[in-house]
């Protein structure tokens, strides 16, 4: 097990990273827009025990521990961006197997990730991902932001990302909340998807309707499917654990067999 900051493209990234299984691919796990490593949890090593797959946790710039963003402003294409550093994250870890597992904005830069350099993605799992804005998203992100002002939230996350904190709240509900974001759409890039795609959803997401998981089920090119899960919000692998422990299971092993 390597737990480490390495430098990618000039950018100070922190990673987890297990590749104890010999010819085994890496399962790559991609967290939300106020995640981190440690928030996955245990949930990155009971999947890779279960699938006998190795595994890579990393803090995207700005969280966990990864060096500090340089600045809260972000243009549309900023998950695009970060599915470049991903990419040149693999390259550098000398991974070609990937299987991504994304959450939320995680999610999308997994989606983005395989349309883009699909060469080394084998399979997608997409939990809670966009691919278009939409007015139930644009109001959790209000609401988020109305409990980071009135709750003890700011002190919570602090216990993950320190004094970063502040400056991750401020890009993700800035870009998100602005007029220019709305018009941030990603289907055209669905087709270049080649590899099996499963696609997690929560029937009750409080930041995305099922037109995310069905428009995106039916556009790309490789094979899809949807689960979606009743009476669950906005992160299923943590209401419901082991229902998607399973789930991603079952899918990964789909893969490697």
């Amino acid at each position: 097990m390597i737990e480490k900051v390495i430098e990618v493209k000039g950018k100070n990234l922190f990673i987890k990273f297990n590749n104890s299984f010999e010819n085994k691919p890496t399962i790559v796990f991609l967290h939300d827009s106020l995640g981190s490593v440690q928030l996955w949890r245990d949930f990155p090593e009971k999947l890779a025990e279960a699938t006998q797959c190795n595994f890579l946790i990393y803090d995207r710039l700005g969280y966990g521990k990864s060096f500090p963003m340089t600045t809260h402003k972000r243009e549309n294409n900023y998950m695009e961006l970060e599915a470049d550093l991903l990419n040149d994250l693999l390259s550098e870890l000398n991974i070609n197997d990937a299987i991504l597992f994304g959450h939320s904005d995680g999610g999308t830069i997994a989606l983005i990730t395989a349309s883009k350099y699909s060469e080394k993605v084998k399979a997608l799992i997409c939990e809670a991902g966009h691919i278009f804005v939409e007015d139930i998203t644009v109001q959790g992100v209000k609401d988020a932001l109305n409990a980071y002002r009135t709750t003890n939230l700011p002190e919570r996350l602090q216990k993950y990302h320190g004094d970063k904190v502040d400056v991750i709240v401020k890009a993700w509900t800035d870009i998100w909340l602005s007029d220019q974001f709305r018009t941030w759409n990603i289907e055209p890039m669905l087709k270049n998807i080649a590899c099996p795609l499963l696609f997690v959803q929560g029937e009750n997401d409080e930041y995305g309707s099922l037109d995310q998981v069905d428009k995106t089920v039916t556009q790309i090119s490789g094979n899809s499917e949807k689960f979606i899960i009743p009476n669950v919000g906005h992160t299923p692998h943590k209401e419901t654990p082991e229902i998607v422990l399973n789930k991603a299971t079952e899918f990964v092993n789909s893969i490697i067999i």
